[in-house]
């Protein structure tokens, strides 16, 4: 069984890459993943890490968000905004919507006992927005950034590969196990089967990279101004640094010019114009930095061999990106004169 999206001429010339992760769709595949065993390899560690801090109060939102099932729409719907406000706009959701989501939840398959009495109990609905935040503190806030630093290179480098084989090819190749296009329709095998149509008319596909749904596609119909359509992070980037333990951050940092006194002016403002464009070609780095182009290709492949930053191909299009270390040493506060140990 597939979900079959249908598109017009004007949905293929409406459809567009997200620079942006979404934090509930991001949140609900990594609730879902956490209850997986497969991907030990990129998961493994960030599994045992967040399975030793959640609370018990993380049973509720376990027991709303399940592997292959579904799960209520105020709880992953695909709003735009900070960790922050999303969450609080869950808060405000009211109770009749509370009500209907439940009741689609239920038409599939049984929900929990207490679950039932969500929409009417506010200490209860209350205790379930707290095991969200919970939830999203311990499983997304520490990567948070990264998250967010590497969707913008993703959607880069999308970008690019629409405008070098057209937005079909796009389609065809944003997660080929699970989302076939055969024209003009997008199949989508879902996790939960889901067996349906969506008539896009003329609004065309938001494409949100997932990097917690490392297999699936998820589709959210009600979303505006256009469905969203979530697929697996293909992102050049390693994925496993953004999972990984965070390095601590320095006590003392690096402002610009400390920076430039580290790496050499040319050097520092390589490495601080990446990190303002992820995704940049070396073309692109040459005119944001001020530089020839093989002057920039020579500095990002110095940067790229100190673990500063990281390189991949497109085509023949080198793409650009820091890594962890090389965010940490951008967004130091301080200089490393101002260290204790000199």
């Amino acid at each position: 069984m597939v979900y079959r999206i249908h598109f017009t001429v004007d949905d293929l010339a409406r459809t567009r890459v997200s620079p942006l992760s979404l934090p509930l769709m991001e949140l609900s595949a990594a609730v879902r993943t956490l209850q997986q065993r497969g991907h030990a390899a990129r998961f493994g560690a960030w599994r045992r890490r967040a399975l030793a801090e959640l609370r018990p109060e993380a049973r509720m939102v376990l027991d709303l968000i399940r592997t292959r099932r579904w799960a209520p729409d105020f709880l992953t719907r695909a709003e735009s905004g900070s960790p922050d406000e999303v969450l609080e706009r869950v808060r405000a959701t009211p109770r009749s919507q509370v009500r209907s989501d439940l009741a689609d939840v239920a038409a599939e398959g049984p929900l929990p006992s207490w679950a039932h009495h969500l929409a009417d109990d506010r200490d209860l609905f209350r205790r379930l927005c707290d095991s969200l935040d919970h939830m999203y503190s311990v499983l997304l806030s520490p990567h948070w950034q990264q998250i967010t630093s590497n969707a913008t290179a993703e959607g880069g480098m999308r970008t690019r590969q629409a405008l070098a084989g057209g937005m079909e090819h796009l389609l065809a190749s944003a997660n080929p196990r699970r989302v076939r296009w055969n024209a003009p329709v997008l199949e989508v095998t879902m996790a939960s089967g889901l067996d349906g149509d969506l008539l896009l008319e003329g609004r065309g596909l938001l494409l949100v990279p997932s990097y917690f749904g490392p297999q699936w596609s998820a589709v959210c119909t009600a979303a505006q101004p256009q469905p969203v359509l979530t697929y697996p992070a293909h992102s050049p980037w390693d994925t496993r640094s953004i999972i990984a333990p965070s390095p601590k951050p320095a006590q003392h940092g690096t402002p610009p010019s400390a920076l430039a006194a580290l790496l050499g002016p040319t050097r520092a403002a390589v490495l601080t114009s990446i990190a303002a464009h992820p995704g940049c070609s070396t073309k692109e780095l040459a005119l944001l930095a001020g530089v020839a182009p093989p002057n920039a290709s020579r500095h990002a492949t110095t940067l790229r061999r100190a673990g500063l930053v990281h390189t991949d191909r497109y085509r023949n299009t080198a793409l650009h990106t820091l890594t962890a270390l090389g965010t940490t040493l951008v967004d130091c506060p301080h200089g490393p004169s101002d260290s204790p140990h000199g």
